[in-house]
């Protein structure tokens, strides 16, 4: 289901949620057993993947689609056309709370959620985080 117009080919789309399964086969989830892979797409079409990394103290773990973003930004990326994220879930995967943050903070767009069995919703940002908090809620002091 698409909730908002992507400006991408379905080879595009499938593309990015192609290398965010490669991804998911790179998790290293101990813990939870529950591999997450993310992709995201840069403005100039370099793609950069990412998995979930789980630590025994839970909450300095890393979901996939912060590692995808931190890894491009890193490397100088800070505008992005997509990300699509991937996990084996009962319907397409939803990123955590933190994840919308961060995608907020670099305003991707478009949102790609899908699961093992194929099933598969786009959404934009502002659908996935209304009333986010952002850089014009900071005020330089």
């Amino acid at each position: 289901m698409i909730e908002k117009e992507t400006h991408m080919t379905e080879q595009e789309i499938q593309n990015l949620i192609d290398r965010a399964i490669v991804a998911r086969e790179k998790t290293y989830s101990p813990y939870s057993h529950f591999g997450v892979g993310a992709a995201i797409l840069c403005e100039d079409g370099t793609i950069y993947e990412g998995c979930n990394i789980e630590n025994a103290s839970y909450g300095l773990s890393n979901c996939a689609e912060r590692t995808a973003i931190f890894k491009a930004v890193s490397e100088g990326h800070t505008n992005f056309k997509a990300l699509a994220v991937v996990a084996d879930t009962e319907g397409p995967c939803a990123p955590c709370g933190a994840c919308r943050q961060v995608m907020g903070e670099f305003n991707i767009p478009i949102i790609i959620m899908r699961n093992m069995k194929g099933n598969i919703k786009v959404v934009s940002i502002e659908a996935l985080l209304p009333f986010s908090f952002s850089s014009n809620d900071v005020i330089d002091r």
